[in-house]
């Protein structure tokens, strides 16, 4: 990632950080001016599709136990362990699949953001959450309406049983809305929003360091802002593994819920 750093001379000196657009707007590879443009986040999205692609088929095809092989069987008991049997219960497996992708979906393509050369997490720019949000609300409603049929799953998406009848005249649409419209958009803001906050913050201790390095009073500091970068470069590893985390375990939960309207 390039970033232009300069002093501000005829305003007398200063760091001048680049805008928002710098940080999170790639030129395109391919396609440049249509809608099928190929920039770098696109170029994430393939690599977040094809390397746990990867690991998975080269894990089947050993038969003698190896690392990744561990990797891949241990990846599998944390998503049937941590997700699926407790959002959802053993007959949450048939849903593996893709719980599993996308964990592995959202982890690597935020953890690009502490790559060399990439520095940009993919889940900073808002088309890719709002994708994922949108996938998951229509896997949980197809669920619910094959599980309860159309009317069923309305009628428990309505509110809670028991309640008045006047009240559901109020409960229901902040029900219906809750469901249909805040879950998916939640997922996506909250994937976003984490995302692009630990992207600037690395952008911004980053900037200044490469500031601080120069033969003046001011190089004193510098120790203290690059081991700032340090540990948010870490404490933005942690993210990017939660965020993977969290969003397959909401995907769950949603799902749960719909196959499961009573409990």
């Amino acid at each position: 990632m390039s970033i232009s750093i300069f002093a501000a001379e005829a305003e007398g000196g200063g760091l001048v950080f680049p805008p928002i657009g710098n940080i999170v707007e790639w030129p395109e590879y391919l396609f440049e001016g249509t809608f099928a443009g190929f920039n770098k986040i696109s170029l994430i999205a393939v690599l977040s599709m094809a390397i746990p692609t990867i690991m998975f088929l080269a894990a089947s095809r050993n038969k003698i136990p190896s690392g990744l092989q561990n990797i891949v069987e241990g990846s599998v008991e944390f998503i049937d362990n941590q997700v699926i049997l407790p959002a959802i219960g053993p007959d949450g497996f048939k849903f593996r699949p893709l719980l599993i992708s996308i964990f592995f979906f959202v982890f690597i393509g935020n953890i690009f953001e502490v790559i060399p050369t990439f520095q940009m997490p993919m889940n900073a720019r808002m088309a890719t959450p709002a994708i994922l949000g949108i996938l998951v609300l229509f896997v949980f409603v197809t669920v619910g309406v094959k599980a309860q049929g159309l009317g069923g799953y309305l009628k428990s998406s309505a509110g809670p049983s028991g309640l008045p009848k006047p009240m559901y005249l109020l409960v229901t649409p902040i029900e219906y809305l809750s469901t249909f419209i805040v879950r998916p958009f939640s997922l996506a803001v909250r994937l976003f929003a984490n995302m692009l906050a630990g992207h600037i913050l690395l952008v911004t201790f980053g900037v200044l360091c490469i500031t601080l390095w120069q033969t003046n009073a001011l190089a004193l500091v510098l120790p203290f802002s690059f081991g700032m970068l340090v540990a948010l470069t870490g404490f933005e590893i942690m993210v990017s593994f939660l965020q993977g985390f969290v969003f397959a375990l909401l995907a769950a939960v949603y799902i749960g819920g719909a196959l499961h309207p009573h409990h």
